[in-house]
């Protein structure tokens, strides 16, 4: 298994911490996401701009 940090190659079996090959690995990565270097792709919702169709304009 390689650590998608460091990319080390180590023994699932071997770490407290999997995917991690260490806590420190883990911890780096949970920066990354709270500094948001890392993030899920937003898609935005097409239909989230469109007005109800049953509004009355009066």
């Amino acid at each position: 298994m390689r650590c998608p940090v460091c990319d080390v190659t180590f023994k699932a079996e071997a770490t407290t911490a999997p995917p991690f090959c260490s806590e420190r690995c883990r911890t780096i990565d949970l920066g990354r996401w709270l500094d948001e270097a890392n993030a899920l792709p937003h898609v935005p919702d097409p239909e989230a701009d469109e007005e109800p169709e049953n509004i009355d304009r009066a």
